[in-house]
């Protein structure tokens, strides 16, 4: 399941202008909404990025950006901005969450 409408206007506020730009040098643009959306599929299945089905952009592309967002804080403020958005829509409950021991990171 991709974001909604909804769920990527409010993501979208918290890209850089420079990820909506078509023109400009060097690899083609691809379109943000459509990179995230890879993004959370290879998150939610846990497969290799090699596996991203054809509907997404080329997983290169996908990882390449998901590095980048993750190295600058906004891949976590995203997935922020989404959990928000589940729980007060009643989607999510976060009162409980488990973590087992196989996630580590810097966001603690």
């Amino acid at each position: 399941m991709d974001i909604t409408d909804e769920q990527w206007e409010v993501v979208r506020k918290l890209l850089p202008k420079e990820e909506f730009e078509t023109k400009r040098r060097g690899r083609p643009w691809v379109d943000p909404k459509a990179v995230l959306c890879g993004i959370l599929w290879i998150l939610r299945t846990g497969v290799p990025w090699k596996d991203l089905p054809e509907r997404y952009p080329p997983y290169q592309t996908c990882h390449r950006r998901f590095q980048r967002w993750s190295r600058e804080g906004l891949f976590f403020k995203i997935l922020k901005v989404l959990a928000e958005d589940l729980c007060s829509r009643g989607r999510i409950d976060l009162s409980e969450t488990y973590i087992d021991g196989t996630f580590s990171g810097q966001y603690a």
